[in-house]
């Protein structure tokens, strides 16, 4: 299979400030990960976002989406329920664009995300620990629902601007990038938006030549990031018929391929990019030859206290504690 040949660009381009510098991040192949000699395995590098990653595109494209469309009046508020990731990059593209900002997340976060919000300058709201991202978007519906005036709610779970963000652009990099020659794309089962927005632009442009797999975990593993759709709430935006498979994995999935990623290929990967990788490795099985195209959701500096580098992976594979909300 021939490919343009490989680029390295160390500049990665010229911006005017930090928000436009998101996107346009390097695919990476991981050649020690791939089980066969005709099959490559490509890890797109979300990490290399300015808040590092993935949900620095969906943060921008909902908030210009909502100055474009007037939804947010004076004095209003941004609110938005979060594990994580989507509050810390808002915190980031709020704080540049001048917009107060109200996160609700579950208590039970690792340290490190409480402080970048709290960095970046948001007010954080959190929900019960146990009830993990479900609690955190009844309360923030709640709360929208209560004051409309006082807030606006992009709301990732139900905004076409998320999966667009990624149709628009992560989907159209990785076509650009591999000349169009993608035989299967896994992403994590979350809010939806990096699933739909692949899959329309993929499907569109290569048809049935094109696989597109979710890493779904099993009802009750709490990979961080990711949801089981038995959990009782599937997001608006996500249209199950577009998916040709999903796969489950688990906790013990998601650290032992983390900790593979960063031995074995030196990428330094949040847990849920383990669990995504542990799935593209066994598509990548199932082929002869072809492209298999992943997410890196996130790097890892949000995870170092949970211990998911360090600790034996019995001590932490099985607890559904704050080590992956």
């Amino acid at each position: 299979m021939a490919l343009p040949p490989l680029e390295n660009r160390p500049c990665g381009g010229r911006y005017g400030d930090i928000v436009q510098a998101i996107g346009n991040t390097p695919l990476v192949e991981l050649k020690r990960l791939s089980p066969k000699p005709g099959v490559r395995i490509w890890a797109k590098m979300e990490s290399a976002n300015p808040t590092g990653s993935v949900k620095d595109r969906v943060a921008r494209a909902m908030v210009e989406d909502a100055e474009e469309r007037g939804l947010i009046g004076p004095g209003q508020t941004i609110l938005e329920p979060t594990s994580g990731n989507t509050g810390i990059s808002l915190a980031m593209i709020c704080a540049r664009k001048g917009y107060d900002l109200e996160v609700v997340m579950p208590a039970n976060v690792t340290p490190e995300r409480t402080q970048l919000l709290e960095m970046y300058g948001a007010r954080i709201t959190y929900s019960p620990g146990d009830q993990g991202s479900n609690g955190a978007v009844a309360m923030a519906v709640r709360m929208a629902d209560e004051n409309p005036s006082r807030y606006h709610m992009p709301y990732q779970y139900g905004n076409q601007a998320n999966p667009d963000a990624h149709y628009n652009g992560t989907a159209k990099e990785i076509l650009d990038e591999l000349d169009g020659e993608v035989a299967a794309f896994v992403a994590g089962l979350g809010t939806g938006g990096t699933l739909m927005g692949h899959a329309r632009r993929f499907k569109e442009e290569l048809g049935d030549a094109v696989k597109i797999v979710a890493a779904e975990p099993m009802q009750g593993e709490p990979v961080q990031g990711l949801r089981s759709l038995d959990d009782g709430f599937i997001p608006p935006i996500i249209d199950l018929s577009v998916l040709d498979r999903k796969i489950f994995v688990t906790n013990r999935d998601a650290v032992i391929w983390t900790r593979k990623l960063l031995a074995e290929e030196g990428v330094f990967a949040g847990v849920s990019s383990g669990a995504i990788a542990r799935v593209a490795v066994r598509i990548a099985g199932e082929i002869d030859e072809g492209n298999v195209v992943f997410v890196i959701c996130d790097d890892g500096w949000k995870y170092l206290s949970s211990g998911v580098y360090t600790k034996p992976v019995d001590e932490i594979a099985d607890l559904e504690s704050t080590l992956f909300w």
